[in-house]
């Protein structure tokens, strides 16, 4: 079980290492828009929110995946040329999709919080974890973010007719 456990928490760390970068790239690319400021909050609370998540392996002594954290360095520096590329430029379909990517993390993460709590009488280091003001958050960040989606994807998506 711990195993499965270990996996399932190197996958989320994975993903919140993605999720934590592409929330600064958006950030700093959207600077003095509103969009910019709304990630000005948070980005950060991404960033916060994986430390939590390193903290909560720590705790469980969890060892963290190299080929994980390295497949995620790559991927991250993959997106930079997909959601800000040439292709993307001018209709906003690169922030869009960022946005989508971003949300679709945050997401995963409301479901991490979320099993972690459901499991969480049999593993008592996560006693002292607040996963339910991390569920909450997560839920707050979600929404937020789908707010933004759907803002980009009247960009983005509108017809050319």
């Amino acid at each position: 079980m711990a195993d499965a456990l270990d996996t399932y928490l190197n996958d989320h760390l994975a993903g919140a290492m993605f999720g934590s970068d592409l929330a600064q790239q958006l950030r700093k690319r959207s600077e003095g828009s509103p969009l910019g400021e709304t990630l000005q909050s948070l980005a950060p609370q991404i960033e916060e929110d994986r430390q939590t998540l390193i903290d909560v392996m720590e705790r469980l002594g969890t060892t963290r995946s190299p080929v994980k954290q390295a497949t995620t360095w790559l991927a991250e520096k993959a997106s930079r040329a997909k959601f800000g590329g040439v292709s993307a430029s001018g209709t906003g379909l690169g922030i869009f999709m960022a946005l989508e990517t971003l949300s679709l993390g945050v997401e995963g993460k409301l479901s991490l919080w979320t099993a972690l709590k459901e499991i969480s009488d049999r593993y008592p280091p996560l006693d002292s974890i607040e996963l339910d003001e991390l569920i909450e958050r997560a839920d707050a960040q979600r929404r937020v973010l789908e707010r933004e989606r759907l803002a980009a994807s009247r960009q983005a998506l509108h017809d050319e007719k």
